[in-house]
């Protein structure tokens, strides 16, 4: 504790502390002037500087202290008051059996009535903490005396139900002894922790139920909330708003547990009457915080602990934050008034209306939002209240909407197996239906109706029809499966929303353009999932799907979403339609060219640049099905792959396209290979001179268009595609055919690299005929090697090596030259 001395003793020690600082004031200006005087010696004469310097006494030394005079007052008090307390305690505990009943009583009543009696005499000679330290002595012996008297004279009642009568009357004693004009800042606080105790414990000791139980703890919160509200004392309040708290939440866990319990009309009115009870407690408060407590001033009385000389902060603890705390306690409110009435209502309604019924006491505590007599903070309380409900109540209906969305998609490992009976049936193929369902629509219309009305507010109005729009949307997709119709009504009215959708996407706000178009795509998706289960069906929906959307593709605005859509399902339908008429796979491949034979025509004629990009990618991923069915027979896939570079060599001759021209040249060079494949054709040449020619074409073209371009960029990767594939078959081919012509076009390679000084066609044709050469004399020169005696290879060496050293400059200019000669070559 850190209390305050009265002013004449505070005068003194502010006079005290003054006398101090002068007199340290007056020993530092003179220790400064000895120091200055000290300096301007050694400049002169610094031996004697020096010298004086060490005979000069050392200053005194002024110790700084550890703690403040008036915190070591306090502990000791504290530690005064605990031993007092403690040897009470040990007294009445322990040595009580050693003393008769006139001495028991002579000697507690006397020291309780001594301790009570002494901060009055204490506060008359100014000692406020040494006062509140003796009450703290007396009120604790009050306890001690509460239990003697039971030990001595009511040793047989109920040890519960005396404790509740103890903290009664202790509460009151110490209320009316704060009150007394000595004006003690403690017994309040603990006549308030008292008060904590005296309801509860009398229903424990009745052996009452746990309505009685939460009755007792949301009373004694009650009663705090009117002390924190009524009270401006600083301690007390925050006792009152602690004590609020903790036996407000208690009361309120046990009766929402009882609500929820409940299975009788008459348990759930008295647990919603609790619950009721508790958020007029929270309203009460939210009222009173933002109107008054919000900006009122916590008036004197505080017994905050500040140091001499500092401000008093005398604040309520409301203060400042006191609307954001009203706005808590309204929304706390709104939410228990909304599990009074629900829960109420809950026995008498079937278990599948539960949640609507707490919606519409959720959305009838809106209407506390239109009251212009509340406050702000609780009409904005009430509004987040009941947002909080509906978010809660379309959370309890997520599951029905997952299961419809997502369970067509268990279809695909049954397609075509048989259509189910019904809407339901289509969508609980591998989920399971979950219960209570059926109110599932009235829940999202009434959000949906709600969010509808939000939205004629300017800063909500977006936000608000795009939510409405998504609710509706959810429960149009819902209907079929709740209501279970049968299979192809539920088709028809996933199609209609589909449409709707698409049609709604024709708004101007972005947001809500691209939210349509999100719905609209997964309706359709699970639309095509849901067709699966039937032949029919499905060539019908994709039908259906495809036109949908290729048709809603002539709005700009639209098209970088439909029209890929829109050749998603054209490829589904051409892969349906091959499957249906019991075509192979590979054959199937054809129908799904005109996929990209369509984006490819479509893609220069869109007007927005967005479309253009994801049109030509759905195209491209419609070819690479193709390839895929096509795969298990190579002719066909050869006229897949040579079709694909066709349509790629379209979309190259558009100006923004010419990288594509690569992509056509690589399909035609394997539909070529793929053909020859299946031709059985086992020579490399057949799929090389294929490449090299068109290569050597276009290197042609480049350097008559740019004459700077390296010959290694024109013509070195078309003769490379030809000239090593078949120097690697003729190294291993027996027969001297192969070789004969692969030498015969390297030496024609290197006569036109020399010839028109090209160094590509030159190294390689050189080295290719190099290469050859030696393959062909290979056979002799190992014949000679085996003639001639072992010492010969050596001897040679030998030989060789020293005429190269002889000529080692000569050969070094030679290599020079030839280098200086390949580099001039283009």
């Amino acid at each position: 504790m850190n209390h305050l001395p009265p002013p004449a003793e505070e005068l003194r020690l502010l006079d005290a502390e003054l006398r101090q600082l002068g007199a340290r004031r007056d020993q530092l200006l003179a220790r400064r002037a000895w120091l200055v005087a000290t300096l301007q010696q050694a400049r002169q004469q610094p031996q004697q500087a020096w010298a004086q310097a060490r005979t000069q006494p050392p200053p005194v030394a002024w110790s700084r202290p550890d703690a403040a005079a008036p915190s070591v007052q306090n502990v000791l008090l504290v530690l005064g008051g605990v031993l007092l307390t403690l040897a009470a305690a040990v007294f009445t505990l322990v040595s009580w059996g050693h003393m008769g009943i006139t001495g028991r009583a002579l000697v507690l009543g006397a020291v309780t009535l001594a301790a009570l009696a002494g901060p009055a005499l204490l506060l008359k000679r100014g000692l406020r903490s040494t006062a509140e330290s003796v009450a703290g002595l007396g009120l604790a012996l009050t306890v001690l005396d509460a239990y003697a008297l039971r030990e001595a004279a009511f040793a047989g009642t109920d040890g519960t139900g005396y404790a509740a009568a103890a903290a009664a009357v202790l509460a009151v004693i110490w209320s009316a002894y704060g009150l007394l004009p000595a004006a003690l800042r403690l017994p309040l606080p603990c006549a308030l922790v008292a008060g904590q105790f005296p309801l509860l414990l009398w229903a424990l000791s009745a052996d009452a139920g746990p309505y009685v139980i939460s009755a007792a703890l949301l009373m004694t919160a009650g009663l705090d909330t009117v002390v924190a509200l009524r009270v401006r004392t600083g301690s007390v309040r925050i006792t009152a708003m602690v004590g609020a708290y903790s036996t407000g939440s208690l009361g309120v866990l046990t009766a929402g547990w009882l609500s929820l319990a409940a299975d009788t009309p008459s348990a759930a009115a008295r647990a919603g009457a609790l619950l009721l009870l508790a958020a007029t407690i929270a309203v009460g408060a939210a009222w009173r915080g933002a109107g008054s407590l919000s900006g009122s001033d916590s008036g004197s009385g505080s017994d905050s602990c500040t140091a001499p000389g500092s401000a008093s902060s005398t604040a309520a603890p409301w203060q400042g934050p006191g609307e954001k705390h009203a706005l808590g306690l309204a929304i706390v409110s709104g939410l228990l008034a909304v599990g009074a009435f629900g829960g109420t209502a809950r026995p008498w309604l079937p278990e599948m209306w539960t949640v609507p019924a707490y919606l519409v006491c959720g959305i009838v505590l809106s209407a506390a939002v239109r009251a212009g007599r509340l406050p702000d903070a609780v009409r904005l309380g009430s509004a987040w209240a009941s947002g909080a409900v509906q978010a809660l109540a379309l959370l309890w209906a997520l599951p029905v909407v997952a299961v419809v969305v997502l369970g067509p998609a268990g279809w695909i490992g049954r397609v075509w197996s048989g259509a189910p009976s019904d809407a339901r049936a289509a969508v609980t193929v591998e989920a399971p239906w979950p219960p209570d369902a059926a109110a599932v629509p009235v829940v999202l219309l009434a959000v949906a109706a709600v969010v509808a009305l939000v939205s004629r507010a300017e800063q909500w109005r977006a936000r608000a029809r795009i939510g409405a729009l998504g609710l509706v949307w959810a429960t149009a997709l819902t209907l079929p499966a709740v209501t279970g119709i049968p299979y192809v009504a539920g088709m028809v009215v996933l199609g209609v929303v589909t449409a709707a959708a698409l049609y709604a996407g024709r708004a101007t706000v972005s947001a809500a353009r691209l939210t349509a178009l999100l719905l609209s795509l997964t309706t359709s998706v699970s639309l095509a999932l849901a067709s699966l289960a039937s032949q029919t069906a499905t060539l019908v929906v994709l039908s259906v799907l495809t036109a949908l959307f290729a048709s809603a593709s002539w709005r700009t605005s639209l098209a970088s979403v439909t029209a890929p859509a829109a050749l998603v399902y054209a490829a589904a339908l051409a892969s349906a339609t091959g499957a249906a008429v019991d075509w192979p796979p590979a054959r199937t491949a054809l129908l799904v060219l005109a996929v990209p034979v369509a984006a490819a025509l479509l893609a220069p004629r869109l007007g927005a640049q967005r479309a253009t990009v994801p049109v030509e990618a759905a195209g491209a991923a419609a070819g690479l099905l193709a390839v895929g069915l096509a795969v298990t027979d190579p002719p066909l896939l050869a006229l897949v792959l040579a079709s694909c570079g066709v349509i790629a060599a379209g979309t190259a001759l558009r100006p923004d396209r010419r990288p594509v021209g690569y992509a056509a040249t690589a399909l035609f060079v394997l539909a070529a290979w793929v053909r020859l494949a299946a031709w059985e054709v086992g020579t490399p040449e057949a799929y090389t001179l294929p490449v090299t020619v068109p290569a050597l074409l276009v290197g042609a073209l480049r350097t008559r268009r740019d004459p700077q371009v390296s010959s290694w960029t024109a013509y070195g990767p078309g003769l490379a595609a030809t000239l090593l594939p078949s120097l690697v078959a003729a190294w291993g081919d027996p027969h001297w055919t192969r070789p004969l012509l692969l030498g015969t076009a390297a030496l024609l390679v290197t006569l036109l690299g020399a010839r028109h000084r090209l160094q590509a066609p030159l190294v390689l044709g050189g080295s290719v005929l190099a290469l050859v050469t030696l393959h062909e004399l290979a056979p002799y020169v190992v014949q000679v090697t085996g003639a001639l005696p072992r010492w010969a290879p050596p001897a040679l060496a030998g030989l060789l090596l020293l005429a190269l050293g002889a000529t080692y400059e000569q050969r070094i200019r030679d290599v020079r030259r030839v280098r200086e000669v390949l580099g001039r070559m283009n």
